[in-house]
C-alpha cells in the first residue's frame, strides 16, 4: 500500500502564494497534506543566468491515482512558470498514517 503514495517536494514564493497553493491541494483533496517550509535558499541557474532565491519548500503527500490531477492543479495555479515539482514514491511507512492518507484522498 505504501508505494501507492507520493512524497512531493516543490518550492514556491513566501507568503501568500504558499499558503494558496497548500490550502488549494487539500481542498481539493489532491494532497492529504502539505507542509510549508518557510524559508529555504534556492541557488539556480534559469535561461542562462545564475540565481539566489528565497522561497519555501512545500511537501505534499498525495496517491499515485491524484498525481496527474495534482499536476494539472499545480500547472494552472503555480505562480512559476516551471515549478519544481519532484515526486517521491513512499516505500514504507506507518500503517495508521498510510490510512490516514488513503482516507483523505478517496
Amino acid at each position: 500500500m505504501a508505494k501507492d503514495f507520493y512524497v512531493v517536494l516543490m518550492t514556491a514564493p513566501r507568503g501568500k502564494a504558499a499558503a494558496a497553493l497548500a490550502r488549494g491541494l487539500v481542498s481539493e483533496h489532491l494532497a492529504a497534506c502539505v507542509n510549508i517550509i518557510p524559508s529555504v535558499v534556492s541557488h539556480y541557474r534559469w535561461r542562462g543566468r545564475l540565481h539566489r532565491d528565497a522561497e519555501c519548500l512545500l511537501v505534499a503527500k498525495t496517491s499515485a491515482a491524484k498525481w496527474p490531477a495534482f499536476q494539472r492543479w499545480i500547472k494552472s495555479c503555480h505562480p512559476y512558470t516551471t515549478p519544481e515539482l519532484l515526486a517521491l514514491k513512499v516505500d514504507k511507512g506507518s500503517k495508521r498514517y498510510l490510512d490516514w492518507l488513503a482516507g483523505e484522498l478517496k
